[in-house]
């Protein structure tokens, strides 16, 4: 590394080529320019060929002069990352499970119309591939529905999210045998959150597996298809449900016992979020409160 008042010499010298335009300009004396590019030379040899009203750059010279406008210009990038970081534009990553990325994917899309100098970057996955993304920085920050036990992250309360047990309209649930009747509409989550709600709704139940399997998609957002069809019942989480369009063809049967999964907002440990990842998680928060709060007071 070079001294960045040599180089800076250097450069407006050989702008302006002259001593006593180049001590004038950065405010400095004619005897500190023509020291700092005695200590340039004695390191990479002559840069200059000085002529009477002329100065010429030397090969080296030209190289110099070539590294010191990269190295502007790599100042400039770093400067604008900065700024970028304190404004509403630039990339947002986020990575998240289906049923939350459902819900908060529309919310995405109306925060960049709002700010359309952000771009939004969303990919839906499971928990174990949410936070490999976060620790290898593919993606900035991630939601998963437990905290993970990893020092390489911060994970921080992000929302609550309740099972639903979900049945096609004016379809009855109070029973394991009307269950049985309706048979179960099965995802890669489906058994375990099943068991989870089921096991409290229907205490001594013979299990989920006694259940008939009314049919199976890995697709999040496919699932209440099935139930809207009257083809089963499922287990989801709450946000899933929510973004499912045709409410009026699916119920929630209200099994008197809550079963919650709390979501967390996982990050890289050694930095902070940028500012707009920031404020796109607070809006978020705003957006997703607003409809909670809607059903407490219904």
């Amino acid at each position: 590394m070079y001294n960045p008042h040599w180089l800076q010499s250097f450069r407006v010298l050989a702008e302006v080529g002259s001593f006593t335009r180049t001590a004038a300009q950065l405010g400095i004396t004619q005897a500190a320019v023509s020291q700092h590019i005695r200590h340039l030379e004695t390191q990479l040899g002559p840069l200059l060929v000085r002529k009477m009203r002329q100065i010429d750059l030397t090969p080296a010279g030209k190289a110099l002069l070539d590294y010191c406008m990269e190295a502007d210009r790599a100042a400039c990038r770093f400067k604008l990352r900065l700024a970028e970081g304190e404004s509403d534009k630039g990339d947002v990553s986020i990575i998240t499970p289906g049923s939350i990325g459902l819900m908060i994917f529309p919310h995405l899309l109306t925060l960049q119309s709002a700010r359309p100098e952000l771009v939004m970057r969303h990919r839906f996955a499971p928990d174990g591939e949410v936070l490999e993304a976060v620790v290898q920085n593919r993606y900035e920050m991630g939601l998963m529905s437990y905290r993970p036990d990893d020092p390489r992250v911060r994970a921080s309360y992000f929302t609550e999210e309740p099972l639903e047990l979900v049945v096609p309209t004016g379809s009855r649930a109070c029973e394991w045998d009307e269950l049985m009747a309706l048979g179960f509409i099965d995802h890669p989550d489906g058994q375990s959150m099943a068991t989870r709600l089921l096991s409290r709704r229907f205490p001594g139940n013979p299990g989920i597996r006694a259940l008939p399997v009314s049919g199976f998609t890995n697709q999040v957002g496919l699932i209440l298809e099935f139930v809207a069809r009257g083809l089963g019942f499922t287990v989801l989480p709450r946000y899933a449900r929510q973004a499912f369009a045709r409410q009026h063809e699916i119920e929630v049967i209200e099994c008197g016992v809550r079963v919650v999964d709390t979501l967390w907002l996982v990050q890289r440990a050694e930095w902070p979020l940028s500012r707009r990842a920031q404020n796109v998680v607070a809006a978020l928060a705003d957006m997703l409160a607003a409809p909670a709060a809607e059903d407490a007071l219904g």
